[in-house]
């Protein structure tokens, strides 16, 4: 039973984390300008992670020792075109360790690279 408990708390997280990777990165590829916005990149991914309970609504900043780290980039593709790169780092408060399966602590991070439009 809590096996099944913390493996649907970890697959909300990865939802999660995606989640607000992909709506950072909507915003950072709008203009060159945006494209390494990591302040409102932040602000996106918390309102999009405001659920998960180590975050909710009073996390109000994105750092590398709170559960939530967002960093965003100018990002040079293969082809030569401009893109924005945004990497959401997301750390799970301690659940109940299951020895070999699961660890007490889940560290996720996810990045989108969205070509820019403007």
């Amino acid at each position: 039973m809590i096996g099944a408990f913390d493996w649907g708390f970890y697959s909300y997280a990865l939802i999660c984390t995606q989640s607000a990777a992909r709506v950072a990165a909507e915003y950072t590829s709008a203009s060159p300008a945006t494209a390494g916005d990591s302040s409102t990149a932040c602000t996106l991914a918390l309102n999009v992670m405001q659920d998960l309970p180590n975050v909710g609504t009073s996390t109000t900043s994105c750092s590398a020792s709170g559960p939530v780290s967002v960093t965003a980039t100018s990002y040079t593709a293969s082809a030569g075109s401009t893109a924005s790169k945004v990497s959401v780092t997301y750390q799970s408060n301690t659940l109940i360790p299951i020895p070999g399966l699961l660890t007490n602590q889940l560290t996720v991070t996810r990045s989108v690279i969205m070509r820019l439009r403007g």
